[in-house]
């Protein structure tokens, strides 16, 4: 099955941007939905954005509607996150993962089985 990595996490300060990355390891990706996921300290996993095969088909979760936004690049593998206006609550890890289904919504870690490892987001001043 594929695999994932996720890069472009770091640390940005309250306001700032980033972009996340999440590469595959090869080109099947295309034939799946792809969704960002965060999990903050203490907290559980939750939905950030998914996206479908052709990169028509979106869905936001809570506040990273109109913040975030998902792209994916099918020809590199890649499907990226860009996320501005970062605030302290967006601090977490983020993961990518996907899955052989055909809807983004609902965007839910449980119907995802493949995942990467993660890459760490801490907004701060």
């Amino acid at each position: 099955q594929v695999q994932l990595e996720e890069s472009g996490g770091g640390l940005v300060q309250p306001g700032g941007s980033l972009r996340l990355s999440c590469t595959a390891s090869d080109p099947t990706l295309e034939e799946y939905v792809v969704g960002w996921f965060r999990q903050a300290p203490g907290k559980e996993r939750e939905g950030v954005a998914c996206i479908g095969q052709t990169g028509r088909g979106t869905f936001y979760v809570g506040s990273a509607r109109g913040r975030f936004t998902v792209s994916r690049n099918n020809a590199k593998n890649t499907v990226y996150l860009e996320m501005n206006n970062l605030g302290r609550e967006d601090t977490a890890i983020y993961y990518c993962a996907a899955e052989l289904i055909a809807i983004v919504d609902p965007c839910e870690p449980s119907l995802f089985g493949v995942w990467g490892q993660g890459t760490q987001v801490t907004v701060s001043s």
